[in-house]
C-alpha cells in the first residue's frame, strides 16, 4: 500500500512539474527572425535558443555565431528567481541569473567575474508566437553594445 502511494505521489508531483513547465510562455525552441532584429554590425547573433525542462530547473541552450562569425553555444541551468547559476560556453559572462516579472516577461543579467556585463528583458508576444529579447552591456572586447533580437517560435 505504502508503495502504491509513494508512486501515485511521486506522478503527481511530476505531472505537475511538467505541466508548470509546459505553461511557461518561454518553453521552446526559438529562432531568431533577422529582418525583424536590430543587431550592431559585429555583434554576436544567438541564432537559435531552447528553453527545456531539466527536472525542478529550466535548461537554456544557445547556438549561434560570435562577433567573428565563428560559430557559439552556451548552456545555463537554473529557475528564473533571480539567483546567479553557472553558464557554460559564454565567453562574456561565467554566471546569469533570470527573474520572472510576470507570465510572459523575464529579467536577465550576466556576469563575469562578479560585473555585470549584460542585462535585458525577455518578453513574450501576447499570442506565444514570438519574443523579443532588449539587451545591453559590453562584449568581451570592452565594446558596449545595445540590441533588440526578435525570435519566432518553432
Amino acid at each position: 500500500m505504502k508503495a502504491k502511494t509513494s508512486v501515485l505521489t511521486l506522478a503527481v508531483c511530476f505531472v505537475g512539474l511538467t505541466l508548470c513547465y509546459a505553461q511557461d510562455a518561454n518553453m521552446g525552441t526559438w529562432k531568431l527572425n533577422e529582418a525583424k532584429s536590430k543587431i550592431g554590425a559585429g555583434s554576436a547573433k544567438n541564432t537559435t535558443v531552447v528553453y527545456e525542462a531539466a527536472g525542478d530547473k529550466v535548461k537554456v541552450t544557445v547556438d549561434g555565431v560570435d562577433a567573428d562569425g565563428k560559430p557559439a553555444h552556451s548552456e545555463w541551468t537554473g529557475t528564473f528567481d533571480g539567483k546567479d547559476y553557472p553558464v557554460i560556453g559564454d565567453p562574456n559572462s561565467d554566471v546569469r541569473s533570470y527573474t520572472k516579472i510576470d507570465d510572459r516577461r523575464l529579467g536577465f543579467n550576466a556576469k563575469k567575474r562578479g560585473k555585470v556585463t549584460t542585462s535585458g528583458r525577455i518578453v513574450v508576444s501576447a499570442d506565444g508566437k514570438s519574443r523579443t529579447v532588449t539587451a545591453s552591456g559590453t562584449d568581451p572586447k570592452g565594446k558596449k553594445f545595445r540590441s533588440t533580437a526578435v525570435y519566432d517560435k518553432q
